[in-house]
């Protein structure tokens, strides 16, 4: 009887033994599952916030190619009217394409900030990281706003201030629902748009091509003169 028992926990000692040399854990979760260095998302949060910080603030001192005017961004102005814009211009296509690109352009914001909150030493809850979010997205969006105003470098509006901290806080919930297995995906593509932000902005005006720019405005102002022509009663003889 003895002999038996000792066989017995001979052969539970071994399995104990196999099962904590290699941790489950680690078989089953492998590289792909382990979450990226916190360092590495504070790099990636820190060079997309580097694109954004330059494509609302510094817009006036670089070029890239040929789609905007430096001179055309040392402007204050100051709207505190919601959707003022689409009252003003009567059409929806303008409205939708400046709201949307705000509330676009936050959205890699929110990811980043979520991955980081949740990848700290003091873990947010997944809740708590989504509201940390959702007052950090409002605050970088509303220090914008007024450096822009007070150093004369761009348009501030409370528009952007509501569709920036809505970008920020629909990041943060698509990176709760995607989860940890994205997080890597989430980090390399802030480093990848932070390196080629970088060699286009070293490009600078050599990617456009001057013969080829067109004025939007000339033409639509053009149209205009003609739609009012054709719509001008005729003399008669």
């Amino acid at each position: 009887m003895s002999q038996s028992r000792k066989v017995r926990r001979a052969g539970t000692a071994a399995t104990t033994g196999s099962a904590g040399d290699t941790p489950p854990e680690k078989n089953r979760g492998g590289r792909g599952r382990r979450k990226p260095p916190q360092w590495l998302v504070l790099i990636a949060l820190l060079a997309y916030s580097a694109v954004m910080i330059s494509l609302t603030m510094l817009k006036a001192f670089f070029v890239i190619g040929l789609l905007w005017q430096k001179e055309a961004h040392r402007n204050r102005s100051l709207e505190l009217t919601p959707f003022n814009e689409y009252a003003e211009t009567g059409t929806w296509f303008a409205p939708l394409f400046g709201y949307g690109g705000n509330f676009a352009f936050f959205v890699p914001f929110g990811v980043l900030l979520y991955v980081l909150l949740r990848n700290s030493k003091k873990s947010a809850t997944r809740k708590m990281a989504v509201l940390k979010v959702i007052a950090f997205g409002a605050l970088f969006s509303f220090l914008i706003e007024v450096c822009q105003y007070i150093f004369s470098l761009g348009y501030s509006d409370i528009d952007d201030l509501f569709f920036n901290t809505l970008g920020a806080v629909t990041g943060a919930v698509v990176a709760k629902i995607f989860g940890p297995r994205f997080h890597w995906l989430w980090v390399w593509l802030a480093v990848l748009l932070g390196v080629v932000f970088a060699v286009l902005v070293a490009l600078g005006p050599r990617l456009g091509d001057p013969d080829r720019v067109v004025d939007i405005y000339a033409i639509s102002w053009g149209d205009n003169q003609a739609d009012d022509r054709a719509d001008a009663p005729v003399p008669q003889a």
